[in-house]
């Protein structure tokens, strides 16, 4: 290992006060959302430090990076989650602060306030904030008290079935149930009828307890055919919170994410003002700092707080792209200590932006994931075409984390163009060794009600945009 890293310089940012940048952190991620990361690091001056599994050997993250620290076997619980591991390995490379990416340790408050103990900065909101935020049934009574929207619901867990019962004869069929510290689509069931309560309830209860070890639920009105739409935040350590637009992210499958875009067809200025106004109040409220998202259940012109993920999102980039700010870069110069360097007043919204998410997994039967070596890769490129990924030609696409391999973006000057521009990016991009759901996103962007405008969270419930 190298010798120790001369201690932090000073920098000036564009408010014209000193501050300290960070020299080297330690990236606890894996995949493309590593190699983002890296790039941000690097334009900002700053080392960087890789760790990974024995699976993730040949990663590219590993390979790129200034420094590659082996921290666990194969799976997640031995490795990427394994926090003695992680930060032995910023105490072995004098990494002086680490960001977590999405996933994994994203959003875990012990890990956070260990890495504080450890004299580490978390590229992240506060421990505290982020536990009150975390736990779904505690954000909503944040949000009550800073006068957001909320879907009818219960106030907190509900502990029995028979809790459960009372609340959904009070709020009325279909309802929700969902993991209090859920995420990620687990720990959620659909409730139609009494009938179907109790299973319900018991069902999300053990997948809850399963990926979160938190057998905690909660219960909400099911909301009939809404939208999706998420609010970007940045909030300074000084109290300055900005609000970036939106991101629709209606299109889902298993409450799981595959394309993005901003704006939202369904927006208006007035819509947007309201909604952004909602999510500076909450991250204010909350004593949110760094980036992190508030997301919504959008009905007519009427909006409900669904929940606040107290990380960077997968899909960032949108919002990267049609307000020009790298949301990555900033994420750090906030935990360095920076102010915010713009105000509302200064983000401007221009063009459109689709991100698709190109999985390793079968369409054809039922989306199982496609594990296997990358024989040939061939990626799109040209004007306003952005890939952001990990794989390679020989890269193995393993059974043990997420299917996503790639996240392919366009930015256009209007929706129209967009999806264009899209489609003709689909039909470049060439994988070989394992399957794909990339003609599915092909199909997708080609059906008539997604280029109206016309679809909502149950859009790929009900049709089959692949037409077998």
């Amino acid at each position: 290992m190298e010798a120790r890293a001369p201690k932090a310089g000073l920098r000036i940012n564009f408010m014209g006060f000193f501050n300290k940048m960070f020299n080297k952190i330690l990236i606890a991620n894996r995949g493309e959302i590593a190699i983002r990361i890296m790039r941000a690091c690097r334009e900002l001056g700053i080392k960087t430090v890789a760790v990974y599994s024995t699976a993730d050997k040949s990663a590219l993250h590993a390979q790129i990076a200034d420094e590659a620290i082996c921290i666990g076997p194969a799976a997640s619980k031995d490795s990427y989650l394994n926090t003695k591991s992680i930060i032995a390995a910023c105490e072995i490379t004098n990494a002086e602060a680490i960001h977590p990416g999405f996933g994994f340790l994203s959003e875990n408050a012990d890990f956070a306030r260990l890495c504080e103990k450890c004299g580490l900065t978390f590229i992240g909101p506060p421990p505290e904030v982020m536990e009150a935020m975390g736990d779904k049934a505690n954000a909503k009574r944040t949000m009550i008290s800073a006068g957001v929207p909320v879907v009818p619901g219960s106030d907190g867990a509900v502990k029995t079935p028979d809790d459960a019962r009372e609340i959904c004869r009070e709020i009325g069929y279909p309802v929700m149930v969902k993991a209090s510290a859920g995420g990620g689509g687990r720990g959620i069931r659909l409730v139609q009828t009494e009938e179907e309560l109790e299973n319900g309830y018991i069902a999300a209860q053990q997948e809850a307890l399963q990926f979160f070890g938190n057998d905690e639920v909660y219960i909400e009105k099911f909301i009939q055919n809404p939208r999706h739409i998420e609010i970007q935040l940045l909030a300074d350590n000084y109290g300055n919170v900005v609000h970036l637009g939106e991101r629709d992210c209606s299109l889902q499958r298993r409450n799981q994410k595959l394309l993005e875009e901003s704006p939202s067809p369904i927006m208006t200025d007035e819509l947007r003002a309201r909604m952004g106004e909602a999510a500076v109040n909450a991250a204010k409220v909350s004593g949110y700092r760094n980036a992190g998202t508030i997301e919504f259940l959008v009905e007519n012109d009427n909006f409900y707080f669904m929940e606040m993920n107290t990380r960077i999102q997968v899909e960032h980039p949108v919002t990267e792209l049609v307000t020009g700010i790298d949301l990555v870069k900033a994420q750090i110069r906030i935990a360095a200590g920076e102010k915010l360097w713009f105000g509302q007043d200064d983000v401007n919204i221009t063009g459109h932006a689709i991100e698709c998410r190109i999985n390793a997994e079968d369409p054809r039967h039922n989306f199982r994931p496609s594990p296997g070596v990358i024989k040939a890769i061939h990626v799109p490129g040209g004007f306003n075409v952005r890939i952001d990924s990990a794989v390679y030609a020989g890269y193995e696409v393993t059974p043990y984390y997420d299917s996503m391999i790639a996240k392919m973006l366009v930015k256009a000057p209007t929706r129209a163009e967009a999806i264009m521009k899209m489609r003709v990016a689909l039909a470049e991009f060439i994988i070989e060794g394992v399957e794909t759901n990339v003609d599915f996103q092909l199909a997708l962007l080609k059906d008539e009600d997604f280029e109206k405008g016309e679809f909502d969270i149950g859009f790929l419930n009900r049709k089959n945009v692949m037409g077998d």
